[in-house]
């Protein structure tokens, strides 16, 4: 299909391909009682994915997939989910787009990618989707003024949604009697730097009244035979364990219900990246009240006032223990209030449907 006018452009609905949809920064876009009249339609199944599987890798990516289903949406709205796609296929995606005149509008949510070492694909990614976007927005001051120093384009700044479902919101913390600092290791992302933040946290915990040292990992890093299996973390945790110095828990990945159930188990979350632009992991630890102590990499801090330790340099253990004690002699409570939450969201649908209509070139509604 060619260019012309959106279909849905003239019906009050807009029709949104969001890359992805089925993703819950996306879903918390929309405003929950449907004012925003905004329809994101539902990911395509990838070829030979069984019914209900996840949209990875995204088909609507692919140029070919957007010139044969153009007619069935008014704009594209990229976010995630291009990890694999060279520049060229991109820069294909945008000329399909362009030829059935379907505008592109993107979400700068990482300046670097937290799955690579190497910054060079992600660099060149970037270098085709953002001169290219009709319309950018991303979630910090900070990151819209990188982005206006590497590209001279403005992107709109828009806050990061809630996380947690309103029942979650509202549910209350347990109560306990030691003071719980979790450390999470996933599955070793490449921009974690597990064993630096480590070594300052078994030294600061112990010194402190009634505080525990919680450390969580997939089964997949501590297992042999995996591929991300680091033999020498591994020791090093079981050592730390068997000594009592911290409690180790080895699982595969939270389901939702066990994610927010663990938020809640711990009173702060160390995030031990050495490089970073934002993170739905903060979000979701301000929906549910557990503290946050994250680098100052990135623009984690401007997304809420959390505590900040240095991410490079000899200070970055002393500041980690003066994070840790911060936290512990904190008497306020950090948790986002459910109904300042709601009306958060719904500013951040009107603003994403107000970008919509003027990429589309419809007048700015009153939302």
């Amino acid at each position: 299909m060619n260019g012309g006018p959106a279909p849905g452009a003239g019906s009050g609905r807009l029709r949104v391909l969001s890359v992805p949809a089925g993703h819950v920064y996306v879903r918390h876009l929309s405003d929950p009682a449907g004012t925003d009249a905004v329809d994101r339609l539902p990911d395509p199944q990838p070829p030979g994915a069984p019914p209900g599987a996840r949209w990875w890798p995204p088909p609507a990516l692919e140029a070919g997939w957007v010139r044969e289903h153009a007619g069935e949406f008014d704009l594209c709205h990229v976010h995630f989910g291009f990890d694999a796609r060279s520049p060229e296929q991109l820069q294909a995606l945008v000329g399909a787009l362009r030829d059935s005149g379907r505008p592109l509008a993107y979400t700068v949510h990482d300046l670097s990618n937290p799955h690579h070492d190497d910054p060079t694909l992600h660099s060149a990614q970037l270098d085709v989707l953002v001169p290219a976007a009709d319309a950018l927005v991303t979630l910090t001051p900070g990151a819209a003024a990188e982005i206006r120093r590497r590209w001279g384009r403005e992107a709109r700044v828009v806050p990061h949604p809630h996380v947690a479902e309103d029942a979650v919101l509202r549910r209350p913390r347990p109560r306990r009697a030691e003071f719980v600092v979790g450390l999470h290791l996933k599955s070793l992302r490449a921009n974690m730097d597990p064993v630096g933040v480590l070594e300052p946290l078994l030294e600061v915990v112990p010194s402190l009244p009634r505080a525990v040292l919680r450390v969580d990992a997939h089964t997949d890093v501590m297992t042999p035979g995996f591929t991300r299996h680091d033999p020498a973390l591994a020791a090093l945790l079981r050592s730390a364990a068997e000594a009592g110095r911290l409690a180790l828990h080895v699982h595969d990945f939270f389901d939702d219900e066990a994610f927010f159930a663990y938020l809640q188990a711990i009173d702060l979350s160390v995030l031990p990246y050495r490089f970073g632009t934002h993170s739905g992991w903060l979000e979701a630890c301000y929906d549910v009240g557990t503290r946050v102590l994250a680098p100052d990499c990135g623009f984690y801090a401007e997304q809420q006032d959390c505590l900040v330790f240095r991410a490079e340099g000899p200070q970055r253990g002393a500041s980690i223990g003066a994070g840790v004690r911060a936290a512990h002699a904190a008497t306020l409570p950090w948790r986002a209030d459910p109904e300042a939450r709601a009306e958060e969201r719904r500013r951040v649908a009107a603003e994403h449907r107000r970008t919509y209509e003027s990429v589309l070139g419809l007048s700015t509604s009153n939302l």
